[in-house]
């Protein structure tokens, strides 16, 4: 048996229900989205901000456009765990708008191609928790996951030891995503 160690710090904040710490405080934003809710991560991530870069860098933002927003999911099941959602705070599928709807689905699309050709990921699971009951952890604002899988990635360090290895920072996704993600879902 080896004494190896793995150490993902960032976990403890998502195994203890703690809020996120993040280092720095991000800015007050210069305009929220309607209806938004100012606890909701989501809402944070869809707010108007003066020195967007930098904010969405930090709130793991990959890209917007006109009604939807990309984020890097802070507790990913896998390498490249995106979440896809609208930029208003709604809760159920019929409060969205069509072109709301619609965009969701484009980015949607777009990604699976996209984390296909940066991280080639074989396939996908893409899913949406719709309220608490069915796992939602954020069930006032919708929002699909997507998770790049690739053959074998049930290795034996989640059969065996019930631990995910992700071999990538967020930090060094959130680069590679911006960068490949710079123009909105109809430029593509």
């Amino acid at each position: 048996m080896s004494d190896d160690r793995l150490w993902a710090p960032w976990r403890l904040e998502y195994v203890s229900g703690a809020e996120a710490t993040d280092d720095v405080e991000p800015p007050k934003p210069v305009a929220w989205q309607p209806g938004t809710e100012p606890t909701c991560f989501l809402c944070r991530g869809a707010a108007t901000y003066d020195d967007a870069t930098a904010v969405d860098r930090q709130l793991h933002v990959a890209a917007r456009s006109r009604q939807t927003l990309v984020m890097l999911n802070r507790y990913p099941y896998n390498n490249g765990h995106l979440m896809v959602a609208p930029l208003r705070h709604v809760a159920q599928l019929t409060e969205m708008t069509r072109d709301e709807h619609l965009e969701c689905m484009e980015w949607l699309a777009r990604l699976t191609r996209v984390l296909g050709e940066l991280l080639r990921a074989e396939g996908f699971n893409i899913g949406l928790n719709l309220g608490r009951a069915a796992g939602a952890g954020c069930p006032g604002h919708l929002h699909w996951h997507i998770v790049p899988r690739w053959s074998g990635d049930g290795n034996f360090m989640t059969v065996l030891a019930g631990t995910r290895v992700i071999p990538q920072s967020l930090d060094a996704l959130w680069e590679l995503l911006t960068g490949a993600l710079g123009e909105t879902p109809a430029d593509s």
